[in-house]
């Protein structure tokens, strides 16, 4: 089933200014090109509907690690991993409960779409900071400075 936005959550991306998220990726060395490319291409279309972000905000960083240097357990939830397995860290400016939601419900879904990712080889954080935490080149806090919106 493909998951969609709520009008009314698209209307209220849309009155909003949003700031890009920084995307940490990591998971067991393997995967082609292709399909790596493929599983980032994935990603960022969910970010975009999800966060009301450019598509050329794209700010993100693949961690490839050999086999047994990650350990996800399942938490007492009864998840079956594989090595298939990802994990997707956000940092990224405060964000709503349902943009949460959105984003998390949207990368399962295409993921396993588009990718053949199983939804128990998915973990999914989120890391919260401000404007000032943000320099993209030369030394200067653009968001403060209002170099960006």
């Amino acid at each position: 089933m493909h998951f969609r936005l709520e009008s009314q959550h698209r209307a209220w991306l849309k009155e909003r200014v949003v700031n890009l998220p920084l995307l940490r990726i990591d998971m067991i060395e393997g995967r082609s090109d292709e399909d790596l490319q493929n599983l980032l291409d994935t990603i960022q279309s969910c970010v975009v509907e999800a966060f009301g972000v450019p598509e050329t905000d794209r700010y993100q960083i693949v961690h490839e690690h050999k086999p047994g240097r990650m350990v996800f357990l399942d938490t007492g939830l009864g998840f079956t991993r594989s090595d298939r397995m990802i994990s997707i860290q956000f940092f990224t400016s405060p964000r709503t409960h349902v943009e949460k939601i959105t984003i998390y419900k949207l990368l399962s879904d295409r993921l396993e779409k588009d990718c053949g990712l199983d939804p128990d080889d998915l973990l999914i954080s989120v890391f919260t900071n401000r404007e000032e935490d943000w320099s993209f080149a030369q030394g200067e806090a653009q968001y403060v400075t209002g170099a960006l919106p």
